[in-house]
Formats: C-alpha cells, structure tokens, sequence
C-alpha cells in the first residue's frame, strides 16, 4: 500500500493504532484576568480573558525558555524566529543538542529558577515516563487534533511526525536498499544512530526499525538489539551522536534518523541520499508539553496557542515534518498544498507503537540496550 501524503495517512492509521511543578501563581495582576486566574494555573486562554490577555501576559513576562531544539530540526529555527518577531518575546534556547531526557533532568535541576526550561518537545517514551512534570492546558485548536494523539487531560498533544530513515553520503558508501546492507564490510566505522535510545527518541524508533525489518514488531524489539549487536560486532556502528557538522565533515556517513532530518541533509549535500525501507516503515510523533514548573507560564502557553495554529504546523511542514493537524487543516484548506504535496511517499503499512507498546519496549531497552552495545 502507498501512502501519499503520508501525513494524511498517519492521521487516518490512528483510527486503527493508538499512537500513542506547577510555578506559584503570580502575585502580579498583569498575569490574572478579571476572575483572578493566573497563567500558571491557565487550563485555556480563555482562563485569562482570551487570546489577547494571554498575549499581553506573555509580552509582560518577556521571554520563553526551550530546550533540546535544534534549529535544524523540523524548522525549529524559522519557528523561534517567527514567534520572536511575531510576540516581540526572546527565546532562549538552551542545549540545542540534547535529547529528550535531557530536556527532564534540567527541569529537575533547575526547577524553581528563572532558568528552567518552560515547555517540552519529546519522545513518546520520556514523555509517558514523565506526565506528573507537565501542567494541563489545551490550546484553541484543540477540538482539530486527532483524539489518538492528545492526552484527554490536557497534559501532552503530538506536535508533528516522520518515518524512520537512513540517510547516507553516496560518494562514501555503496546504494542502501535494506538495513542488511549495513552489516556489509563497507560499512565498517561509518553507521550512526542519532542518540541513545534508552533517552532519544529518534534511536528508539531506529532499534524499533531495525526490528521490524528483522521479524521483530512494536511487542517485541529484541530482534532490534540484536542487530545493532551484530552491527557493533562486525565494527559497523559508529557510537557518536550525529549532527549536520559531524555530516558535512565526512565523521558521520551512513545516519539512522527521522526523515524530515536526514532531508534536511540532502539540500546541504549533493551526494546525501535518504531511504526509508520498504520492509519497516516505522512511524511516530513527539510529544509537546508545557512544564508545571515554568518560569514563563503565559509565554509556554502562548507558544504552544502558536505550534498549534495554522501557522506554526506549515512552519514545521516547511521542515518536511508531517504536523498533527495536516489532515483538518487541508480540509479546511488552510495547510501549504505545495509543501503537503511534495512530501516523500511511503511505501508499506507503517508502524506506530502505541503507548503501551512504548512503554514496555522502554523497559526491555533500559534492561537489555546497554548489555548489547556497551
């Protein structure tokens, strides 16, 4: 079966597979609406008087804090720029390159601070591990997003989704067509998985793949840790964390990661080839949630009232992510046709764990990764 666009079809699979602290109210009456809510407290703008007084609050408070976003990853750059124009509000970015777990460890150490970081972009598995972290709050298109992709309590809704890729320079290594190639002898040092997926959720998704396309599925991935076992053994995998300068300097030929990614390398390098095998198209969404503990609780609303417009998912569309909203939004005809039509089609029926399923190959991770891979 052939899906294009994907986005589309990722939306409708849901129907069939389930994808699957709080900051001390202000004593600031510039944060409160008539009725005394407080943006820390804010289950919807309409809490704060409306759209209006949340942007007013947010533009009080100034600034938003995010972590572990990368400029390159799924536009994010354009994006923090666009919200920065657009609200006259400074976004700090802190750890560009970090994963997931990152993101909750500096929420953890740096809670009750200025510095904690306000909202949360994360894989499915650190995101289920973490929900007591992440305050309620439901944006005003929310009724658009699919309900197999948000929490019924507000606490966390999918942002934007791929397939699980290889990306790879073909002036350095042969063609792939299976994730067999990779075991070859011309593979030796040169095969990267982007992060440790035990905490990233771009390296869970490429053992999951890696499963799928070994007989495994989202209930079993040991067949995945069996590969990248066989992948070390033959000197094949590569333990460093890729990025867009480990992939220009030649370190990093052959990268495991989401498409959207692995696309972005394919403008910068003419040689950069991307290929999402037949055999196991592996799907997922990240997780997007606003910390309980945020220093700027207006600012984290607003951002998010911003990712989920119109908008913001074109803006993460241009990325060559696939935005959760994609299917309401072509039919309202809201979305960038251009950009939704020139999506890479994908064949086979693709794979989405369902939380469930995440949570228990987590654990059979956390349990087995490390004792394979070392």
């Amino acid at each position: 079966m052939k899906f294009r666009p994907v986005v589309a079809s990722l939306a409708t699979l849901a129907t069939m597979t389930a994808l699957a602290a709080c900051a001390p109210p202000s004593d600031d009456d510039d944060n409160k609406d008539d009725g005394g809510s407080s943006a820390a407290t804010a289950t919807s703008a309409e809490d704060l008087g409306g759209m209006e007084a949340l942007v007013e609050a947010a533009q009080e408070e100034g600034e938003l804090n995010v972590i572990a976003v990368p400029p390159t990853w799924a536009n994010y750059g354009e994006i923090i720029s666009t919200f920065e124009k657009k609200y006259d509000i400074k976004v700090n970015s802190a750890q560009p390159d970090g994963d997931s777990q990152d993101e909750i460890n500096a929420a953890v150490q740096l809670a009750g601070t200025d510095r904690a970081p306000d909202v949360f972009d994360l894989a499915q598995s650190v995101a289920l591990a973490n929900t007591e972290m992440f305050a309620e709050y439901r944006v005003d298109t929310w009724d658009t997003v699919p309900e197999e992709f948000k929490a019924g309590d507000g606490t966390w809704v999918n942002d934007y989704g791929g397939f699980m890729s290889i990306g790879y320079d073909a002036s350095k290594v042969p063609a792939i067509t299976s994730l067999d190639d990779l075991l070859e002898p011309e593979f030796k040092g040169k095969v990267a998985l982007n992060g440790d997926p035990t905490e990233a959720g771009a390296a869970f998704s490429g053992v999951l793949m890696a499963s799928v396309a070994n007989g495994g599925s989202a209930d079993d991935i040991a067949p995945g840790v069996e590969f990248f076992a066989a992948l070390k053994k033959a000197g094949n995998f590569l333990p460093v964390d890729p990025t867009p300068a480990t992939i220009a300097s030649g370190q990093t030929p052959v990268v495991i990661d989401w498409d959207y990614l692995n696309a972005v390398e394919s403008q910068n390098l003419d040689d950069w080839e991307v290929f999402v095998p037949e055999e196991a198209p592996v799907a997922g969404y990240y997780f997007q949630a606003i910390n309980a503990d945020a220093p700027h609780p207006a600012a984290a609303r607003l951002w998010q009232e911003f990712l989920y417009s119109d908008e913001g998912q074109n803006l993460w569309l241009a990325g060559g992510a696939r935005p959760v909203r994609a299917e309401a939004m072509a039919e309202a005809g809201t979305i960038d046709a251009e950009l939704y039509d020139a999506l890479p089609p994908v064949t086979g029926d693709p794979v989405i764990a369902t939380n469930e399923q995440t949570e228990e190959m987590a654990a059979y991770l956390s349990e087995n990764w490390a004792k394979a891979i070392g």
